[in-house]
């Protein structure tokens, strides 16, 4: 699997492509979310990222965070049912066409002068490259998740 840089106009297009072919009856292939709250979900990763939202690093990421971050980064796609930092479980029942724009207008606006120099609360200090890497990874999984 190639990691896509979420920096490039197009790659942006293309997962704003993705996401609008879902509607709120899709049903994911595997997790407990439903399709608004994982839209919601992937909200709050890119808030985090864009430094919307700031979420202290963790002991145990200040521990293992490096070393975790090596493999998120690595090509091999994350596996399905990986546990979620209890900040972002969605638990409310987002309206879909709200969580698709609010998701959509986060898409639109990552790009390298945007970006938090803050420490991702998990992984630590980031690169413009391992944001973006990392972003976008995590939102073809989602993606995936709900079959497209």
């Amino acid at each position: 699997m190639q990691h896509q840089d979420l920096c490039r106009p197009e790659i942006k297009a293309s997962l704003i492509a993705r996401f609008n072919k879902l509607h709120p009856d899709s049903k994911g292939l595997w997790g407990k979310m439903n399709v608004s709250q994982m839209m919601a979900h992937c909200q709050a990763q890119l808030r985090v990222a864009l430094g919307d939202e700031k979420v202290k690093q963790s002991l145990i990421g200040m521990l293992f965070g490096k070393l975790a971050k090596k493999k998120v980064l690595e090509a091999k796609p994350f596996s399905k049912n990986l546990p979620t930092a209890p900040s972002f479980i969605i638990r409310n029942n987002p309206e879909f066409e709200d969580a698709k724009n609010k998701l959509i207008g986060l898409i639109t606006r990552f790009n390298a002068d945007a970006l938090t120099a803050e420490p991702h609360p998990f992984f630590g200090k980031m690169t413009v490259e391992e944001w973006s890497a990392g972003t976008w990874k995590h939102l073809d999984h989602h993606l995936k998740q709900f079959g497209v």
